[in-house]
């Protein structure tokens, strides 16, 4: 038993699952090792590390030869001109987003499965194929232009990013301006502490979606790498292509020489093909589309974060007002300890051993001098906190 377990282990070494879901609308698992995805995709080994969900990486979208290498928030994708690739993943969101990815290539109707132990079992029990996919007018005046294959890829991946981005940042506006306006009129530290917990969240947020705001500014000012994404027009290209090259010979020898004339040119043509760059306004288009909901997204986070800021402003002020209103009570005090000092020194001068007539007076005597030293010494502080109101020092 041990001698035929070992290769199936050393076959297991490397493997993945990954979720494909074709052209077709067809949904499946396929447990391939990496070398042969790079083989599939035509994706170098860096690229592929981008979708490795054990490191961490910023969103980045790669258009390359054969694929579209897309990772965005939960997404994490290689589209093809004719499937998508997916890192195997039990999160409910790549599971709503398979969903909505199988619902724009088919267009169709789908029923959940009763059995729900699989979360992606019965997401294609039944397609009803129609002809009414994503659609893209035309400013000429052409009519509906239906969008390839992976361009309803991308747009699911980009949609279902800017939901995630969306729903958090809701959900951190419902949380953030009722403790901000509650830290503003009770300062504790539990206010504090929860202020700081949406703080961070904050800026971990503000960063996620700026990284994503910046790589489609980074697509939409290069023509080059958006080019690069029109898979399904280079796959009919390379097909054309080699359609030039199979064209049978003529078996005439008078024709041997417009033979090779005619293949000659159908080789430039090729080779005109292969290099012409196709018009890319559909995919701007599409990117200025979401830019545009990210750039929204941006903002709120950027409105709050100036809210956040005019709290802790706001705070500041305040304690800044009880630090002055502290020094103020300090000087006071200071000043009034002063002034008994100055009581105190009156009365060590009468506690010496020293005999004066004032001792054999009468008892009214004593009262009037420890009257007349209270009094001096109400005077003098009186006097101290007046001059410190000329002076500006004190505020009361």
């Amino acid at each position: 038993m041990a001698t035929t377990q070992q290769p199936r282990r050393r076959q297991g070494i490397g493997t993945r699952v990954w979720l494909v879901v074709s052209e077709a609308a067809d949904l499946r698992r396929d447990e391939v090792t990496k070398s042969h995805i790079m083989r599939r995709t035509g994706l170098p080994a860096r690229d592929l590390r981008v979708l490795d969900p054990v490191l961490t990486y910023p969103s980045t979208i790669l258009g390359r030869e054969r694929a579209i290498v897309i990772n965005l928030e939960h997404i994490k994708a290689i589209v093809t001109a004719t499937e998508v690739l997916m890192v195997n993943s039990n999160n409910p969101l790549v599971v709503d987003f398979v969903d909505d990815l199988l619902h724009r290539i088919s267009g169709g109707v789908f029923q959940q499965a009763k059995e729900t132990n699989d979360p992606y079992r019965g997401v294609v029990e039944s397609i009803q194929r129609e002809d009414s996919g994503a659609t893209l007018v035309e400013p000429l005046g052409s009519g509906p232009k239906s969008l390839p294959f992976e361009f309803k890829a991308l747009e699911a991946c980009l949609e279902s990013a800017c939901k995630c981005l969306e729903s958090e940042t809701s959900t951190l506006e419902q949380e953030a301006y009722p403790a901000l306006d509650e830290l503003s009129s009770h300062i504790s530290t539990l206010n504090l502490e929860r202020v700081r917990q949406i703080k961070s969240r904050l800026v971990a947020i503000s960063g996620r979606v700026q990284k994503v705001r910046d790589e489609l500014e980074h697509l939409l000012d290069d023509d080059n790498d958006m080019a690069e994404m029109y898979l399904t027009e280079k796959l009919k290209q390379s097909m054309e292509q080699m359609s030039f090259r199979e064209e049978p010979e003529k078996d005439d020898a008078g024709l041997d020489e417009e033979t090779d004339d005619d293949s000659s040119k159908s080789g430039r043509n090729s080779d005109a093909v292969t290099y012409a760059k196709p018009n890319v306004e559909e995919l701007e288009m599409l990117l200025e589309a979401y830019f545009a909901q990210v750039d929204g997204i941006s903002q709120k986070l950027s409105t709050m974060s100036e809210y956040v800021g005019d709290t802790e402003d706001y705070i500041n002020i305040m304690l800044d007002d009880k630090q002055n209103q502290l020094l103020q009570m300090g000087v006071m005090l200071s000043t009034a300890n002063m002034i008994i000092n100055a009581g105190i020194v009156v009365v060590g001068l009468f506690g010496m051993n020293i005999h004066i007539s004032l001792y054999d007076g009468e008892p009214k005597q004593f009262w009037e001098t420890a009257l007349g030293t209270t009094g001096g010494c109400i005077v003098l502080y009186l006097v101290a906190v007046g001059w410190g109101r000329k002076r500006f020092l004190f505020s009361i």
